[in-house]
């Protein structure tokens, strides 16, 4: 099993100038191997510049510049072209799919805050003591940098990830071989339905409110983003005053991630330890917080019909700050930990369908938060309905699953006996 740790770093002030630095050097390695594949494309339909060929170029990089490139470690720059590698295999991939493209851009100085180190030991090595204070990770060109190990590493490092959030710093360690801690079996089962008045109900008919962290920080993100657009935003050197604004809007951002990351960690944490299979919705996010495609009004050229585009807005706007995606990802990931099963099943009709009878019906649902079916009166509120459903039809999946692993453990006697039976 593969899982990621992520502790925070406490360089000194010397120290932390040479991870901005660091930071800076793989920026404009990304940006300069970029303008060199967009120079090809523009000057020679038949010149093709590809990860190979710019990693062969490191070598002589280095030797021509070995203050700003020539003293970090060659493969976390052989990472950092890979990178931009990606990023251009991404954009052909989705040229050839028929969306929208995205052209690679370059990455502005506060946009580029990841340097990987693809091997711990080249480049970059972590030797710590579980809980101990004195914890220490070693990075090529800047030194032993003290790490808050809040818990220890588990499994085979693979990977060490430097990244910078805000002011903090923080590394990101990927571990393969994790083993797994099997909680107690709890001989339970239970089916969530996500919404947006609650963060979810469950099939037990208990509903977990919606923190909504967003809309609680919005008057304070607002004033701190209209202090900032006081600023002009294209000078040649910011001032302090419009570093501290922008470090603020930041801030605010960073606060309201832990929160909502915080409250998913704690949510999914309770979810795993009291059930043995969890069954949720598989929600088509992208899809769900998609903009309305404008309207051409036929009989007006150059204008068009109402498409309810701000209404829409405002649902995506509290679709994100729920958070569905990145719950979902961690209930994913400490249910494989403990041993549990997560199973995803097909959202539709979940909400109109009777768990009574089994009768669908639009007409099932009376309102936003009541059903009431139209067949045999059964009457609770919709989002249990769903979770309910969303629970047998985890049900039917799982029988579904077993039955050919059931029919191999029987023995060819044993099969043919069932086979007569039926």
């Amino acid at each position: 099993m593969i899982r990621a740790y992520k502790f925070l770093l406490r360089p000194t002030a010397r120290q932390a100038q040479a991870l901005r630095e660091m930071l800076a050097d793989h920026c404009a390695l990304y940006n300069g191997a970029l303008q060199e594949r967009r120079d090809a494309y523009r000057h020679s339909s038949r010149t093709s510049i590809t990860y190979g060929g710019q990693s062969a170029q490191l070598k002589d990089i280095r030797a021509f510049d070995p203050e700003r490139q020539g003293r970090w470690s060659f493969s976390s720059q052989q990472a950092t072209l890979r990178r931009l590698n990606r990023a251009f295999a991404a954009f052909f991939r989705r040229v050839k799919n028929g969306t929208t493209p995205g052209y690679p851009r370059f990455k502005g100085a506060g946009h580029f805050d990841t340097v990987i180190f693809p091997r711990d030991g080249d480049g970059c090595r972590w030797n710590s003591t579980p809980h101990d204070p004195q914890t220490r990770v070693r990075i090529q060109g800047i030194g032993h940098i003290r790490v808050n190990q809040h818990r220890p590493v588990k499994g085979r490092v693979k990977t060490v990830t430097v990244k910078r959030e805000g002011s903090r710093w923080y590394v990101v360690l990927s571990c393969a071989d994790v083993p797994v801690e099997s909680l107690p079996q709890a001989d339970a089962a239970i089916g969530i339905d996500m919404g947006i008045t609650h963060f979810l109900t469950t099939s037990d008919g208990e509903h977990i409110a919606n923190p909504r962290f967003l809309q609680e920080a919005t008057e304070e993100l607002a004033d701190a983003q209209r202090h900032l657009a006081t600023f002009p935003r294209r000078t040649k050197r910011r001032t302090k005053k419009h570093r501290a604004a922008a470090r603020k809007v930041a801030g605010i951002h960073a606060r309201i991630r832990r929160r909502r990351l915080d409250h998913a960690h704690k949510t999914a944490l309770t979810l795993v330890r009291g059930h043995d299979v969890i069954a949720h919705e598989r929600l088509n996010i992208a899809g769900m917080t998609r903009v309305p495609v404008a309207k051409p009004d036929p009989e007006q050229p150059g204008v068009f019909l109402p498409n309810q585009r701000a209404a829409k807005a405002g649902l995506n706007r509290s679709i994100l700050d729920t958070g569905w995606g990145v719950f979902l990802t961690i209930l994913a990931h400490k249910a494989e930990s403990a041993g549990r099963t997560v199973i995803a099943v097909d959202p539709r009709n979940t909400s109109r369908s009777c768990p009574g009878c089994g009768h669908v019906a639009k007409e099932n649902r009376v309102t936003q938060a009541r059903f009431t079916c139209a067949a045999c009166h059964f009457t609770a509120h919709a989002d249990h309905v769903g979770a309910l459903n969303i629970l047998s039809r985890a049900g039917l999946a799982l029988c579904d699953a077993a039955q050919p692993a059931i029919q191999e453990a029987l023995s060819p006697r044993a099969r043919a006996e069932s086979r007569e039976e039926l």
